[in-house]
């Protein structure tokens, strides 16, 4: 199957826009076509025309999305996901107690749509190292192989 993959993004400092890119190398080595973008490039029904779906945040706060993802947050409500697959992602910050609570967030908004989770939300500490890169790049095409 030729799926197609949505990669869509916070980022306030690069390193969820980085995180997103290396996912997108990962889905792209594996043979998937994939889109990339900025949450503020992204309408909410445009979840709808892809067969695979990755949303990726930074955690704000004590555990909170951050704010440019709020408004398009509220109008997942409308969207019926199923048979979608879909994972999150973001950089977190391990020194705050809700280590990665926008992924979790993410996570369970979208499994209240009814999309199938096809990967645990992938949580990087702050910027990625070496070892993480590597990380990030294998998510990707694990997420292709699902297929």
């Amino acid at each position: 199957m030729n799926a197609t993959y949505l990669i869509v993004y916070a980022s306030m400092t690069g390193n969820t826009e980085e995180i997103a890119n290396l996912i997108g190398s990962g889905i792209q080595e594996a043979g998937g076509t994939v889109l990339i973008k900025d949450i503020l490039e992204v309408d909410v029904t445009d979840l709808q025309n892809y067969d695979c779906i990755l949303l990726g945040a930074y955690t704000w706060g004590d555990g909170d999305l951050p704010d440019e993802f709020l408004d398009f947050y509220d109008e997942m409500y409308q969207l019926n996901l199923s048979g979608k697959r879909v994972a999150a992602f973001g950089s977190c910050d391990s020194s705050y107690e809700h280590h990665g609570g926008a992924v979790d967030i993410l996570t369970e908004k979208l499994a209240e749509l009814g999309a199938d989770l096809v990967h645990d939300g992938l949580k990087i500490d702050l910027s990625p190292n070496t070892a993480e890169k590597e990380e990030c790049m294998k998510f990707g095409q694990t997420i292709v192989e699902k297929f």
